[in-house]
C-alpha cells in the first residue's frame, strides 16, 4: 500500500521557518529605506536576484535603464574607467546610451556574484542598465 506524504506530515506542531508576520515586517523595512520616497521598480541582479535599489528613476527614454543615488549589494570596480562615447558599436553601446557623451563612469557589479550591472558616474549616481525590475 502506498502512503502519501500528507499522511507522513505531522500537522499538529508548528512548522519550523514559518513566521506569518513575516511579509508585513518585511514591508515595513522597505517603507523604512525609502524614508517616504516613491521608486518607479525595485531592481535586482539578472544572475542570482540579489536586491541592488529599492529606490529608482526609470530613464525617460530608454526604459530599460534605471538611474538611483542610494543601492545596496553593488560594488564599484575602479580598473579602467569608461568614458562616454556615441561612437561605440555593439551591445556594450546600446547598454551605455543616453549616458552623459563626456563623463568618465566606473562599473558596477553585484557584491554576490560580481555581475556587471551598470555604471556609477563622477557625480555618484547609479546608471542600471543590466537588471531585473519589480513593481515597487
Amino acid at each position: 500500500e502506498t502512503v502519501s506524504d500528507d499522511d507522513e506530515i505531522d500537522y499538529s506542531s508548528k512548522p519550523e521557518f514559518y513566521d506569518e508576520t513575516l511579509d508585513s515586517k518585511d514591508e515595513l523595512w522597505a517603507e523604512k529605506q525609502r524614508r517616504g520616497r516613491v521608486s518607479d521598480a525595485v531592481l535586482s541582479c539578472p544572475a542570482c536576484f540579489t536586491t541592488l535599489c529599492l529606490d529608482c528613476q526609470r530613464h525617460e527614454t530608454y526604459v530599460t535603464q534605471y538611474r538611483a543615488v542610494f543601492v545596496v549589494n553593488c560594488k564599484i570596480e575602479d580598473e579602467p574607467p569608461l568614458t562616454g562615447s556615441k561612437r561605440k558599436r555593439g551591445k556594450k553601446a546600446s547598454q551605455t546610451e543616453g549616458l552623459n557623451d563626456t563623463a568618465t563612469f566606473k562599473r558596477v557589479c553585484c557584491s554576490v556574484c560580481s555581475t556587471e550591472v551598470g555604471v556609477v558616474d563622477e557625480s555618484e549616481v547609479y546608471h542600471f542598465f543590466s537588471v531585473i525590475p519589480s513593481e515597487s
